[in-house]
């Protein structure tokens, strides 16, 4: 039977357990967090899964429509993102439930989200950070640790959440190597007030990605999760398929130099960025040998294609059996 919960989340959002479908490049769609709502949790979509702010728009006044439950938006806000002010413009005009913001200082996405009575998450990966974006008046604090799948942090949960619950006084939500019941239970009891699951959400009926991309999340294991630099120039959690292990994962010495050169830096994290992403579109929705398919290491739990309904009843009953 599933277990009743009750944290900080839980009660902020209004939800019945304390996870956040988390948003996922390409991967999220409304028709994932429909479901999650539905199930009792909470989703969240990147902004930069729609090319237009029109299309952000409808999609955000898809879910309010819906009046299933909470959602968020997550936002890169930093100057890699040229959509950002706009972007945060309509989450605030829109009142989304919640942003999440990754990769840049959160203060004006703070300042402008409280006003309109959104709140604000933000993802962290050391304690000194966390507390800096505490002190910018932030609701919540989303813990991206070693097991996390996209940009992982360098700390295991272990270690992080204690010392995130010792630092701060708002509550921290764990991002990364939650799969299960039994591993939502260890986080939960490590001090967090939620966490942010993504991977074993990909291979299901809503997800939008290719059959293919889903299968590999079912095939494949842990250990064949590995980091590399070539998809956004910071480290970034893919599956070791034949094509990576071709290309390998390391930039090669004239794209090394580049990012760290002054004058060239920030262009040359936006070139890799854009050349990245479009890498990963083509490997999710259409047939190629390119596959640069990304994934954490929570991809270990997951055993077959099902909907994000019994996802969530993995993470929530104990007695759950496939």
């Amino acid at each position: 039977m599933p277990q009743s919960f009750d944290t900080a989340i839980t009660k902020m959002l209004g939800i019945k357990y304390p996870i956040i479908q988390a948003p996922m490049f390409l991967v999220s769609n409304t028709a994932m967090v429909k479901a999650a709502m539905e199930s009792g949790i909470t989703g969240a979509i990147p902004a930069l899964n729609y090319r237009t702010i029109p299309e952000l728009e409808e999609a955000i006044g898809e879910l309010k429509s819906a009046g299933s439950g909470p959602f968020g938006i997550n936002l890169i806000v930093n100057k890699s993102n040229f959509k950002f002010k706009e972007q945060l413009e309509v989450c605030c005009r829109l009142k989304v439930d919640y942003i999440i913001t990754s990769l840049g200082s959160p203060e004006e996405t703070i300042k402008q989200a409280h006003k309109s009575g959104v709140k604000v998450f933000c993802d962290v990966t050391t304690v000194e950070y966390a507390k800096k974006v505490e002190a910018l008046g932030c609701d919540a604090i989303i813990a991206v640790n070693k097991e996390a799948g996209g940009h992982a942090g360098n700390i295991p949960a272990v270690e992080l959440i204690p010392q995130l619950k010792a630092a701060c006084n708002i509550p921290i939500i764990s991002a990364g190597g939650v799969g299960d019941y039994d591993s939502l239970q260890k986080v939960l009891a490590l001090g967090a007030d939620g966490v942010s699951v993504g991977s074993i959400f990909i291979p299901t009926d809503e997800a939008p990605v290719n059959n293919e991309y889903k299968q590999a999340i079912v095939d494949y294991k842990a250990e064949d999760i590995v980091m590399t630099t070539k998809l956004s120039g910071s480290p970034c959690t893919v599956i070791n398929t034949p094509y990576v292990q071709e290309i390998g994962t390391q930039q090669n010495a004239i794209e090394r130099f580049l990012n760290k050169h002054k004058k060239f830096k920030k262009w040359m994290k936006a070139i890799t960025f854009i050349r990245g992403m479009k890498n990963l579109q083509k490997a999710a929705f259409s047939a190629t040998y390119k596959t640069l398919w990304c994934a954490g290491p929570t991809i270990q739990y997951v055993h077959k294609i099902k909907p994000v309904s019994a996802v969530v009843q993995q993470l929530i009953d104990p007695d759950y059996a496939e």
